[in-house]
């Protein structure tokens, strides 16, 4: 096909996906050639913006709520129950999701939640249902056999050290939990700081359906970000 001059390519023979916009007559006299986008369309791209904005914040919101409410969640450490391992302050993540596979373990850290409190207490799991259980001094036995507690390893050599005992608290069994078992269903949970901590010895044996999940990370300060020791 022959062109003429001035004319311009046949539609088929122009660069696919690009088309030139037509001057208007105040353009073609001047031969300027401004690029000005129609109020309209400005206000079309504004809106699709905001909403690709709107969207991209719900889904992380979303997000953000799931992994709370049935993965991870953060816990701040109050109170020096769990010295000299946590210290008031520090914050960890805990894993929510861990015991829907398996129940605790012994030496696990965990948290739990005690109705009687309206709070949330962080302590370690120290049996598990079907244990039996004496806390005598710094003597930990389990099925009749003394257990080293590797976590409190430096605190007990340092209280002896000094002619004392580390668990200047309450034994176990004592006048406020008699049962030297385990039921099921339960865990058995004391604090790492034994002469200063509310735990089994005094609030009984944990149910497993109020335990929100096991202490994995602390994070906070910065400076003692580590992962949390359970043996």
């Amino acid at each position: 096909m022959e062109q003429k001059p001035g004319e311009g390519l046949p539609d088929e023979e122009m660069e696919p996906g690009v088309r030139e916009q037509p001057q208007s007559e105040a353009q073609r006299g001047t031969g300027e050639a401004e690029a000005s986008e129609p109020a309209s369309g400005r206000k079309s791209n504004a809106r699709k913006e905001l909403l690709e904005w709107i969207k991209a914040l719900a889904i992380a919101a979303v997000l953000v709520f799931v992994i709370r409410m049935f993965l991870f969640s953060p816990f701040i450490v109050d109170g020096p129950s769990m010295e000299p391992n946590f210290v008031t302050g520090e914050r960890v993540i805990v894993n929510k999701i861990l015991y829907d596979i398996r129940a605790p373990q012994r030496g696990e850290v965990v948290v739990f939640h005690v109705p009687e409190e309206g709070r949330d207490f962080i302590k370690r799991v120290i049996a598990v249902p079907g244990d039996k259980v004496k806390l005598e001094g710094d003597r930990l036995y389990i099925n009749g056999s003394q257990v080293e507690e590797p976590y409190l390893k430096e605190a007990i050599e340092a209280a002896q050290s000094n002619d004392g005992v580390y668990n200047t608290g309450a034994n176990f069994p004592n006048g406020n939990v008699q049962t030297d078992i385990v039921p099921e269903g339960m865990i058995l949970a004391f604090g790492d700081n034994r002469g200063n901590s509310k735990d089994s010895r005094t609030i009984g044996y944990v149910s497993q359906d109020e335990v929100i999940g096991r202490a994995d990370l602390i994070f906070w300060p910065l400076g003692k970000i580590q992962l949390v020791n359970h043996r």
